[in-house]
Protein backbone atom coordinates (compact mmCIF):
# COMPACT_ATOMS: atom_id res chain seq x y z
CA UNK A 1 0.00 0.00 0.00
CA UNK A 2 1.54 3.71 -1.41
CA UNK A 3 1.84 6.44 1.29
CA UNK A 4 -1.14 8.07 -1.27
CA UNK A 5 -3.27 5.66 -0.50
CA UNK A 6 -3.37 6.18 3.18
CA UNK A 7 -3.33 9.57 2.94
CA UNK A 8 -5.27 11.39 6.24
CA UNK A 9 -6.57 14.35 5.22
CA UNK A 10 -6.07 16.67 8.93
CA UNK A 11 -8.79 18.89 7.92
CA UNK A 12 -11.50 16.03 8.41
CA UNK A 13 -9.60 13.79 11.32
CA UNK A 14 -11.75 14.14 14.19
CA UNK A 15 -8.39 14.19 16.31
CA UNK A 16 -7.15 17.47 15.06
CA UNK A 17 -8.04 19.70 17.53
CA UNK A 18 -5.83 17.29 20.09
CA UNK A 19 -3.33 17.38 17.40
CA UNK A 20 -3.60 20.38 15.41
CA UNK A 21 -4.00 24.22 16.28
CA UNK A 22 -7.64 25.67 15.79
CA UNK A 23 -7.60 28.43 13.29
CA UNK A 24 -6.27 27.42 10.25
CA UNK A 25 -6.94 29.31 7.89
CA UNK A 26 -8.92 26.27 4.73
CA UNK A 27 -5.40 27.29 2.72
CA UNK A 28 -2.82 26.60 5.67
CA UNK A 29 -4.90 23.14 6.22
CA UNK A 30 -4.77 21.74 3.25
CA UNK A 31 -0.92 22.75 3.40
CA UNK A 32 -0.86 20.76 6.61
CA UNK A 33 -2.78 17.30 4.74
CA UNK A 34 0.06 18.01 2.25
CA UNK A 35 3.31 17.37 4.96
CA UNK A 36 0.99 14.65 7.21
CA UNK A 37 0.15 13.04 3.88
CA UNK A 38 1.06 9.00 5.13
CA UNK A 39 0.31 6.93 8.70
CA UNK A 40 1.98 3.83 9.81
CA UNK A 41 0.57 0.98 12.05
CA UNK A 42 2.90 -0.30 14.52
CA UNK A 43 1.80 -3.74 16.32
CA UNK A 44 1.24 -4.40 19.69
CA UNK A 45 4.88 -4.54 21.56
CA UNK A 46 7.22 -3.18 18.70
CA UNK A 47 8.62 0.03 18.42
CA UNK A 48 7.78 3.24 16.51
CA UNK A 49 11.35 4.35 17.21
CA UNK A 50 14.70 3.61 19.21
CA UNK A 51 17.33 4.65 21.35
CA UNK A 52 20.13 6.31 18.58
CA UNK A 53 17.79 5.48 15.68
CA UNK A 54 18.15 8.80 13.37
CA UNK A 55 15.23 11.80 13.64
CA UNK A 56 13.19 12.47 11.40
CA UNK A 57 9.55 12.77 12.05
CA UNK A 58 6.87 13.77 14.89
CA UNK A 59 4.15 11.49 15.25
CA UNK A 60 0.62 12.11 16.33
CA UNK A 61 -0.87 8.88 17.44
CA UNK A 62 -4.05 8.53 15.52
CA UNK A 63 -5.29 5.01 17.90
CA UNK A 64 -3.92 3.21 20.34
CA UNK A 65 -1.05 3.53 23.22
CA UNK A 66 2.46 3.66 23.90
CA UNK A 67 4.93 3.67 26.34
CA UNK A 68 8.62 5.66 26.00
CA UNK A 69 10.89 3.80 28.01
CA UNK A 70 15.17 4.14 28.21
CA UNK A 71 17.70 1.64 29.53
CA UNK A 72 19.60 2.49 32.68
CA UNK A 73 23.60 1.85 33.18
CA UNK A 74 22.55 -1.44 35.09
CA UNK A 75 20.51 -2.53 31.96
CA UNK A 76 16.86 -2.04 33.24
CA UNK A 77 13.96 -0.51 30.95
CA UNK A 78 12.91 2.79 32.51
CA UNK A 79 9.41 4.17 31.67
CA UNK A 80 9.27 7.59 30.90
CA UNK A 81 5.95 8.11 29.63
CA UNK A 82 2.46 6.69 28.61
CA UNK A 83 0.86 8.35 25.26
CA UNK A 84 -2.02 7.68 24.35
CA UNK A 85 -4.88 8.65 21.36
CA UNK A 86 -3.96 12.49 20.16
CA UNK A 87 -0.74 13.15 21.83
CA UNK A 88 2.60 13.99 20.07
CA UNK A 89 5.45 11.19 20.00
CA UNK A 90 8.80 11.94 18.98
CA UNK A 91 9.66 15.54 20.40
CA UNK A 92 12.90 13.55 21.72
CA UNK A 93 15.06 13.31 19.04
CA UNK A 94 14.81 17.28 18.53
CA UNK A 95 17.70 18.63 20.45
CA UNK A 96 20.34 15.75 19.13
CA UNK A 97 18.67 14.45 15.85
CA UNK A 98 18.60 11.21 17.38
CA UNK A 99 15.66 9.64 19.66
CA UNK A 100 16.89 9.13 23.03
CA UNK A 101 14.43 6.59 24.38
CA UNK A 102 12.21 3.65 22.67
CA UNK A 103 8.24 4.15 21.97
CA UNK A 104 6.59 0.91 22.10
CA UNK A 105 3.11 0.11 21.19
CA UNK A 106 1.45 -1.17 24.30
CA UNK A 107 -1.22 -2.28 21.71
CA UNK A 108 -2.24 -2.20 18.00
CA UNK A 109 -1.30 1.28 17.27
CA UNK A 110 -1.49 3.91 14.10
CA UNK A 111 0.41 6.95 14.14
CA UNK A 112 0.07 9.92 11.63
CA UNK A 113 3.73 10.80 10.37
CA UNK A 114 4.95 14.49 10.54
CA UNK A 115 8.11 15.33 8.49
CA UNK A 116 9.82 18.02 10.82
CA UNK A 117 11.61 19.42 8.48
CA UNK A 118 8.79 20.44 6.63
CA UNK A 119 6.97 21.50 10.02
CA UNK A 120 9.33 23.58 10.60
CA UNK A 121 9.03 24.97 7.28
CA UNK A 122 5.55 25.53 7.87
CA UNK A 123 6.02 26.89 11.60
CA UNK A 124 8.03 29.89 10.31
CA UNK A 125 5.37 30.38 7.45
CA UNK A 126 2.53 31.05 9.80
CA UNK A 127 2.66 30.81 13.51
CA UNK A 128 -0.33 29.42 14.64
CA UNK A 129 1.36 26.46 14.35
CA UNK A 130 4.50 27.43 15.72
CA UNK A 131 2.97 28.36 18.70
CA UNK A 132 0.93 25.27 18.85
CA UNK A 133 4.44 23.14 18.09
CA UNK A 134 5.91 25.32 21.45
CA UNK A 135 3.01 24.85 23.20
CA UNK A 136 3.36 20.82 23.15
CA UNK A 137 6.67 21.52 23.99
CA UNK A 138 5.72 23.20 26.98
CA UNK A 139 3.21 20.17 28.52
CA UNK A 140 6.23 17.75 28.28
CA UNK A 141 8.40 20.01 30.11
CA UNK A 142 5.28 20.50 32.19
CA UNK A 143 4.85 16.85 32.44
CA UNK A 144 8.16 15.86 33.07
CA UNK A 145 8.24 18.33 36.50
CA UNK A 146 5.16 16.68 37.63
CA UNK A 147 6.51 13.72 37.57
CA UNK A 148 10.06 14.20 39.14
CA UNK A 149 7.52 15.93 42.12
CA UNK A 150 6.18 12.55 41.84
CA UNK A 151 9.28 10.72 42.14
CA UNK A 152 11.08 13.17 44.70
CA UNK A 153 8.12 13.96 47.63
CA UNK A 154 5.61 11.51 47.33
CA UNK A 155 4.24 8.27 49.22
CA UNK A 156 3.35 5.06 47.19
CA UNK A 157 -0.44 6.17 47.77
CA UNK A 158 -0.36 9.46 46.54
CA UNK A 159 1.91 8.47 43.35
CA UNK A 160 -1.01 6.02 42.23
CA UNK A 161 -3.74 8.39 43.10
CA UNK A 162 -2.02 11.00 40.98
CA UNK A 163 -1.08 8.55 38.18
CA UNK A 164 -4.90 7.59 37.90
CA UNK A 165 -6.00 11.04 38.29
CA UNK A 166 -3.43 12.09 34.92
CA UNK A 167 -4.85 9.17 33.48
CA UNK A 168 -8.28 9.16 33.46
CA UNK A 169 -8.45 12.88 32.80
CA UNK A 170 -6.22 12.99 29.85
CA UNK A 171 -9.00 10.32 28.74
CA UNK A 172 -11.81 11.96 29.25
CA UNK A 173 -10.61 14.83 27.03
CA UNK A 174 -10.86 12.25 24.00
CA UNK A 175 -14.26 11.42 24.88
CA UNK A 176 -13.78 8.69 27.21
CA UNK A 177 -15.39 8.09 30.77
CA UNK A 178 -14.64 10.25 33.60
CA UNK A 179 -14.70 7.65 35.95
CA UNK A 180 -14.14 4.24 34.27
CA UNK A 181 -10.42 3.03 32.18
CA UNK A 182 -9.10 0.38 30.73
CA UNK A 183 -5.02 0.20 31.83
CA UNK A 184 -3.18 -0.71 28.44
CA UNK A 185 0.32 -0.85 30.80
CA UNK A 186 0.81 -3.39 33.53
CA UNK A 187 1.70 -3.16 37.12
CA UNK A 188 5.09 -3.58 36.49
CA UNK A 189 5.43 -0.70 33.67
CA UNK A 190 3.28 1.55 36.26
CA UNK A 191 5.47 0.58 38.71
CA UNK A 192 8.35 1.42 36.52
CA UNK A 193 7.11 5.08 35.80
CA UNK A 194 6.45 5.61 39.07
CA UNK A 195 9.37 4.57 41.16
CA UNK A 196 7.44 1.62 42.91
CA UNK A 197 8.07 -1.91 43.32
CA UNK A 198 5.42 -4.43 41.89
CA UNK A 199 4.64 -5.71 45.03
CA UNK A 200 3.64 -2.31 46.42
CA UNK A 201 1.95 -1.35 43.02
CA UNK A 202 -0.48 -4.08 43.88
CA UNK A 203 -0.89 -3.70 47.54
CA UNK A 204 -1.86 0.12 46.99
CA UNK A 205 -4.21 -1.23 44.42
CA UNK A 206 -5.47 -3.15 46.59
CA UNK A 207 -5.74 -0.46 49.33
CA UNK A 208 -7.87 1.81 47.13
CA UNK A 209 -10.44 -0.77 46.86
CA UNK A 210 -10.79 -1.57 50.25
CA UNK A 211 -11.20 1.96 51.02
CA UNK A 212 -13.81 1.50 48.53
CA UNK A 213 -12.27 4.26 46.19
CA UNK A 214 -11.65 2.27 43.17
CA UNK A 215 -13.00 -1.06 41.52
CA UNK A 216 -10.46 -3.37 39.98
CA UNK A 217 -11.27 -6.40 37.63
CA UNK A 218 -7.48 -7.11 35.79
CA UNK A 219 -6.85 -4.16 33.83
CA UNK A 220 -10.40 -2.59 33.82
CA UNK A 221 -10.65 0.10 36.70
CA UNK A 222 -13.75 2.17 38.22
CA UNK A 223 -13.24 5.21 40.09
CA UNK A 224 -16.00 5.36 42.67
CA UNK A 225 -14.84 7.58 44.35
CA UNK A 226 -12.68 10.69 42.51
CA UNK A 227 -12.52 13.27 45.41
CA UNK A 228 -10.99 10.72 47.55
CA UNK A 229 -8.36 9.96 45.30
CA UNK A 230 -7.92 13.48 45.35
CA UNK A 231 -7.80 14.10 49.02
CA UNK A 232 -4.79 11.62 48.66
CA UNK A 233 -2.82 13.59 46.44
CA UNK A 234 -4.35 17.45 48.45
CA UNK A 235 -4.75 16.57 51.82
CA UNK A 236 -4.50 20.29 52.67
CA UNK A 237 -7.02 21.64 50.35
CA UNK A 238 -9.47 19.17 51.52
CA UNK A 239 -11.22 20.58 54.86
Amino acid sequence: MDAQSIKVACSSCNLRELCLPMGLNVEEMDKMDNVISSRRRIKRGTALFSTGEKFTSLYAVRSGFFKTCVTTADGRDQVTGFQMTGEILGMDGIVNDLHSCDAVALEDAEVCVMPFDQIEELSREFTTLQHHVHKIMSREIVRDHSVMLLLGSMRAEERLAAFLLNLVQRLHARGFSQSELILRMTREEIGSYLGMKLETVSRTFSKFVEDGIIDVKQRYVHIKDTDGLRRIVNPQTCG
